[in-house]
């Protein structure tokens, strides 16, 4: 692994074997207190977002009205249940995310959408700001075809406005979600145990202009 470009993602056959244990937290949201592992309410529904670091990407979603939990871990990658170090290296393929179980009823998917896209740059592949590697790209996991059909559609708008204010193309990944792995209990919102603690998150000024 010594001098391996941490921008280029790995192949099945390169990344790291994991486990099959999974990771061991509380499952308790330190700032709600409800449970961040299923079963979550009737009707809730889940989205998982990639913004960069997760410290401050989780704390932009967990006091929003209709957000009923959040959780930070990985996803998107091929290593089962990996540890913060192995995603670091950079050989799981996992992005740094936070899972959304909101109430839909009270806030839209739209919503949340929006506040993504305009809290960080989608313009910048596998980075965000200082930190590089793969962990820190863009990505949306879906989950379920109404919500990936409004993603789509919030990316192409805001694709539009990118371009009209001089910006970059967007670079997001959008897939459907496969396995979301919590991330260790010291990661879970972080920056509510540690609020003077480092949130890499800078947005590009532009208005997403969604629905």
């Amino acid at each position: 692994m010594l001098g391996r470009d941490k921008t280029r993602l790995p192949d099945a056959s390169q990344a790291l074997p994991g486990r099959d244990r999974p990771i061991d937290i509380s499952g308790e949201h330190h700032v709600t207190g409800h449970s961040i592992v299923p079963p979550f309410p009737p009707h809730s529904e889940e989205l998982v977002l990639g913004m960069g670091c997760f410290w401050g990407a989780e704390r932009l979603f967990w006091s929003l009205p209709g957000v009923y939990a959040t959780a930070a871990g990985y996803a998107d990658g091929i290593t089962p249940n990996p540890t913060y170090e192995e995603v670091c290296s950079g050989m799981t393929g996992h992005a740094e995310v936070v899972r959304i179980i909101y109430d839909p009823t009270v806030i839209g998917t739209p919503e949340l959408l929006r506040l993504f896209w305009e809290s960080h740059d989608p313009t910048q592949g596998m980075r965000q700001g200082n930190d590089l590697g793969t962990q820190y790209r863009s990505v949306i996991l879906t989950t379920s075809p109404a919500q990936r059909q409004l993603v789509e559609q919030s990316r192409d708008e805001y694709a539009r406005a990118l371009q009209a204010s001089g910006n970059g193309t967007i670079t997001t990944e959008i897939h459907d979600l496969e396995t979301f792995y919590y991330a260790e209990e010291y990661h879970q919102q972080y920056l509510s145990k540690n609020p003077a603690g480092y949130c890499g998150l800078r947005g590009t000024g532009v208005s997403c202009p969604i629905f």
